[in-house]
Order: structure tokens, then C-alpha cells, then sequence
């Protein structure tokens, strides 16, 4: 049984986390401080600059050496059931893009919490520092693996709806600007770049009938747009940079230069700050807070708080974890929604204003 004493620990963990928040949301609803274009430019400064080096911090910071192998199992077995359960709905919805896209957000909403931002202040005071590290393991995975994964799910999607849109009955080509980072729906970016038809990409249709492209062509049309999207992403730099530096330090016991560390430390203190400031300005935005019908957040939320937890669970005991590794395990899985999928939504224009709720 918890006692007063732990949960006002937790309390003083998670409130200050959103006091940032609610400053934003007032500052664009209620008091008109701060304008959406200027919305646009410190949200713009949480994802170039303060969210990355926090990244950077947290896991150059991780010894990566003293990894929990069961641990890091448990969380890529959870995500690993939650896919191939949702690769069955998608065969099984009537609309198989349909099912596709529920899948997407199902998949976020069930396997990416917001762990670095929520997930380690909360843990931390909970179970000690050494569950900390534990969690920034986590961090590693979802943002080298688990994000990945999901930006190509996106292109996916994309790809299908490009090519089956286009070209719906016949051979065709497709190929692709250099400059496009990403197969959005309707073929435009926002730098102004466009889809175009040519001769890169054959597509399938011999009984000229066919709306679905071979598998092996929506790949090539996915992959260089993942790579793209991934070597133009900070968080990228940030992981591979924090990986690198982390596995070098515990190596060899090395420190990095004050000139640097205070260079990197004084903009990183302030992302956890800044990325729940930026979430209030994200919130403030919307049209309204509950986005959809209250029988879609309710089953969202059910989906976040009940679903993955539980999947978590299943997934723990399988590993063999047991005692304050379960917990810790059950609970990092419990938090909110991550900020990151919701941005990968809104860019994708594929169920924003659910995951914003989220």
C-alpha cells in the first residue's frame, strides 16, 4: 500500500511537470501573451535544440553497459505483441487502409509513452536512480527503434495512398524528388517540393483492375524517405551522439571538457521545461481539448492506461522479471502518451487531435 509520504514524492515528481504546460495553454488561451506565430518558433526551438541536447544529456549520461537485458526484452516483447496484433486487424478490417490507419495511432497510443519528459522525473523519486537508469534504456530504444518503426509505418501508408490514388488501374512509374523528405498523402511537402510522375518506380496491374502496389514497390518508395526523414531528425543525432559518447566514457572513464558539458548543460536544463511549455502551446492550438466524441477518448485512454500497461505485464512475466523490475516496467508503461508520435500525426495528418487528447 502506498503511503503519504511516497505519494506526495510523486506528486512533487509530476505536478511541476505540468505547471510549464498550463503557463502555455494560458498564455495563448486566457491571456493572449503569446501569438500562434510565435507558437511556431519556440515549438520550432524545443525540437531543433532543447529536446535533442536532453536526449543527449540523459543518455551520454546512462552507463549503457550495465544494461538490463530482461528489462529491455520485456519492452520490445510489449511492442513486438502489440504489432502482430494489429497486423491481424489490419487483414481482418473491412478496409484494409482503414485498418491500417487505426493501427498506426492504436500503436502509439498503447507502446510510446512520454518517457523522457514524464517517464524519469516520475520513476525516479518512485524507485530510486538506479530505476532511472533503467527507464533511459528505454529512451535508447525508442527513439533508435521504436520511432523509426513508426515513421515508417507513416511512409506506408503514404506510399499506398500515392500510388493506388495515381495510378488505380495500370502500369505506371513513379519517382520521387530528391528533395522530398516524406510521401505525404497529397504529394506536397511544406518546403514546396512535389511527388512527381516519372521513371524511377514501375507499378502492378495485369489484370488492370488492381489498386494495391506489389509490397516490393512501396518499398522502394518508403525507404529512402524513412532515411531522409531520419537524417534530417536532431533526435537522431542525439541518440547515435549520446549512444557513442556513453559507451566511450564508461569505457574508458573518461570526462567530457566543462567548456563543452556547460555549453550542452545550459539549453538541455531547460528541454524538459521547454517540451511541456511546448505541449501546452500544442494544446492551446486546438480548437478545443477533447478532440473527437467522448466514446473515442474513452477508448484511447482505455487503450493507453489499460491496454499497454497490461501487455507490458503479460510481456514482463514472460522475460522472468518479477518484484521492483515488474513494477518499474508496469508503471513507465502507464504514463501518458509521448510527445513525439503526436508530432509524427500532425505532420501526417493522421489522427492529430486524438493524440494531442492523448
Amino acid at each position: 500500500m502506498i503511503t503519504w509520504h511516497e505519494l506526495y514524492m510523486v506528486m512533487s515528481a509530476v505536478v511541476p511537470l505540468y505547471v510549464p504546460m498550463l503557463l502555455a495553454y494560458g498564455s495563448v488561451r486566457w491571456w493572449a501573451v503569446i501569438t500562434p506565430e510565435q507558437c511556431g518558433g519556440i515549438n520550432r526551438f524545443v525540437a531543433v535544440f532543447a529536446v535533442p541536447l536532453l536526449i543527449f544529456k540523459v543518455i551520454s549520461a546512462s552507463d549503457l553497459y550495465a544494461m538490463d537485458i530482461r528489462f529491455a526484452a520485456a519492452d520490445t516483447l510489449q511492442k513486438l505483441l502489440v504489432l502482430a496484433a494489429l497486423a491481424v486487424w489490419c487483414r481482418l478490417a473491412p478496409s484494409s487502409l482503414a485498418g491500417l490507419d487505426c493501427s498506426i495511432t492504436l500503436f502509439s497510443f498503447s507502446t510510446l509513452p512520454n518517457t523522457l519528459v514524464v517517464g524519469i522525473p516520475l520513476i525516479a523519486p518512485m524507485y530510486g536512480p538506479h530505476a532511472a537508469d533503467l527507464v533511459v534504456q528505454l529512451v535508447v530504444l525508442q527513439c533508435i527503434v521504436w520511432y523509426t518503426m513508426l515513421i515508417f509505418l507513416f511512409e506506408f501508408r503514404a506510399a499506398r495512398l500515392l500510388v493506388a490514388g495515381r495510378f488505380p488501374g495500370g502500369v505506371a512509374t513513379v519517382c520521387v524528388d530528391p528533395d522530398v523528405v516524406s510521401l505525404d498523402v497529397d504529394g506536397s511537402q511544406a518546403d514546396g517540393t512535389v511527388v512527381q510522375e516519372g521513371s524511377t518506380t514501375t507499378v502492378e496491374a495485369k489484370d488492370g483492375g488492381g489498386t494495391t502496389p506489389p509490397f516490393g514497390v512501396r518499398l522502394r518508395l518508403i525507404l529512402p524517405m524513412v532515411w531522409r526523414r531520419l537524417i534530417r531528425n536532431p533526435n537522431t543525432y542525439a541518440c547515435v551522439l549520446g549512444l557513442t559518447w556513453s559507451l566511450i566514457k564508461f569505457r574508458f572513464h573518461i570526462t567530457m571538457p566543462a567548456i563543452v558539458a556547460n555549453s550542452i548543460s545550459i539549453l538541455s536544463d531547460a528541454g524538459l521545461g521547454m517540451a511541456m511549455f511546448s505541449l501546452g502551446l500544442f494544446m492551446a492550438m486546438q480548437p478545443k481539448i477533447i478532440a473527437g466524441s467522448n466514446t473515442v477518448t474513452a477508448a484511447t485512454m482505455a487503450v493507453r492506461f489499460l491496454l499497454g500497461p497490461a501487455v507490458m505485464a503479460i510481456a514482463s512475466a514472460a522475460v522472468g522479471l518479477r518484484g521492483t523490475l515488474l513494477r518499474i516496467a508496469i508503471v513507465q508503461a502507464a504514463i501518458p502518451l509521448g510527445i513525439v508520435p503526436f508530432v509524427f500525426a500532425k505532420e501526417y495528418n493522421l489522427h492529430a487531435a486524438i493524440l494531442c487528447t492523448g
